[in-house]
């Protein structure tokens, strides 16, 4: 294996966006009724929301924020914003976690709990039927 010490910015930039690319491309075919959005702050993007409803769940299939935005409370209110409309149609949310993302805190503090582990990624779930209203502070 050889690896490239120095890559160029361009380098950098260009492995990134084919990266995006694949990872992308990978959810439209596997999620075909998803919502892919990007969040924007002043119009800027920040981030991106991947959800899809299903019949038993709303699936968050990715939610990035670009590291100047977290630790904000801002992937808190969007996952609340879930949160409120899964119990508004009585329907469990689900998110497949790394088990080393810094995330998994936030999680846990809304009342997810993990119901699988493929030994790379907890499946967490929270459920409207085990909360009553949450308001996310604990």
């Amino acid at each position: 294996m050889k690896l490239i010490p120095d890559w160029t910015k361009q380098q950098k930039s260009a492995f990134v966006k084919q990266q995006f690319e694949a990872q992308h491309t990978f959810y439209q075919k596997q999620f075909g009724d998803a919502q892919f959005d990007l969040i924007l702050i002043d119009d800027q993007p920040v981030g991106r929301l991947y959800q899809e409803q299903r019949k038993d769940e709303i699936r968050v299939i990715d939610i990035t924020l670009i590291p100047e935005f977290r630790n904000q409370g801002l992937g808190k209110k969007l996952m609340l914003g879930i949160m409120q409309k899964a119990r508004n149609l009585d329907l469990a949310v689900r998110i497949h976690v790394e088990l080393n993302n810094p995330a998994m805190h936030l999680y846990e503090r809304l009342g997810f709990k993990k119901i699988g582990d493929s030994g790379v990624y907890y499946l967490m779930e929270w459920n409207p039927k085990n909360h009553q209203a949450h308001n996310g502070e604990n």
